[in-house]
């Protein structure tokens, strides 16, 4: 991803790359950067976040594994900072952001929800960021439409019904050859609806990248998705 991020930015005409870091390499040569792109790893993006934030240096962070307790820590350190950007997103794809919204437009309408994430074997988190973000928006909308518990009288499964988030079963596959993929899965009774997006290429996310790198300039504080960056 760092390497698509820095030919997508010498494509762009207003962005120029300034430096790039990988692991146990020297964070001194992107300290002269307006933004730094992360999408490093769960366990050094915290510390990255201290160290561009006390340079006062934008952030747009596309590394996952985000609790809400790190979040939370994230927005008091960005007060401390009043006037950089952090944008934390779960996923940069166009298409993927369509797709959690309508998921959530459509969870309303289905007492059964499900989800399936299909990733690359080299993933360090699952679930992923981004069905965790799916998931959590499809719960807040049931509740918010009085939906009773997704039915399911599964008493012994041996992990086969996958992970739970928010009442939401969530299941991981990590295989050669996929890149990111997700299905939404909708059931009542006599049909099904099934919202997918596949990325086959990291080519995908760079258009929001870019994008995300132009809002935090212009919008201190701390965002989280995509939505507002792109009008939604």
């Amino acid at each position: 991803m760092g390497s698509e991020v820095v030919r997508a930015v010498n494509r762009a005409e207003d962005m120029t790359t300034s430096g790039g870091v990988d692991i146990n390499e020297d964070r001194a040569q992107v300290g002269r950067a307006e933004v730094v792109v992360d999408f490093t790893h769960p366990d050094a993006v915290m510390d990255n976040i201290r160290w561009c934030l006390e340079r006062d240096i934008h952030m747009v962070i596309g590394t996952t594994g985000f609790t809400e307790e790190r979040v939370a820590e994230v927005r008091a350190l960005v007060e401390q900072h009043p006037g950089v950007g952090v944008l934390i997103a779960s996923n940069f794809s166009i298409g993927a952001v369509l797709m959690m919204k309508f998921a959530a437009m459509a969870a309303p309408f289905y007492p059964s929800a499900e989800i399936v994430e299909l990733h690359h074997p080299n993933k360090a988190d699952a679930p992923s960021g981004t069905s965790r973000t799916t998931a959590r928006r499809i719960a807040a909308a049931r509740a918010q439409a009085g939906l009773e518990d997704v039915p399911d009288a599964t008493v012994h499964d041996d992990g086969a019904r996958g992970a739970v988030v928010e009442g939401i079963h969530v299941h991981g596959v990590r295989l050669q050859g996929l890149v990111a993929h997700q299905e939404v899965l909708f059931g009542e009774t006599g049909e099904t609806l099934t919202i997918r997006h596949d990325s086959f290429d990291r080519i995908s996310f760079m258009p929001g990248v870019l994008e995300a790198v132009r809002y935090v300039l212009a919008n201190p504080g701390l965002t989280l998705e995509m939505e507002e960056v792109l009008g939604l």
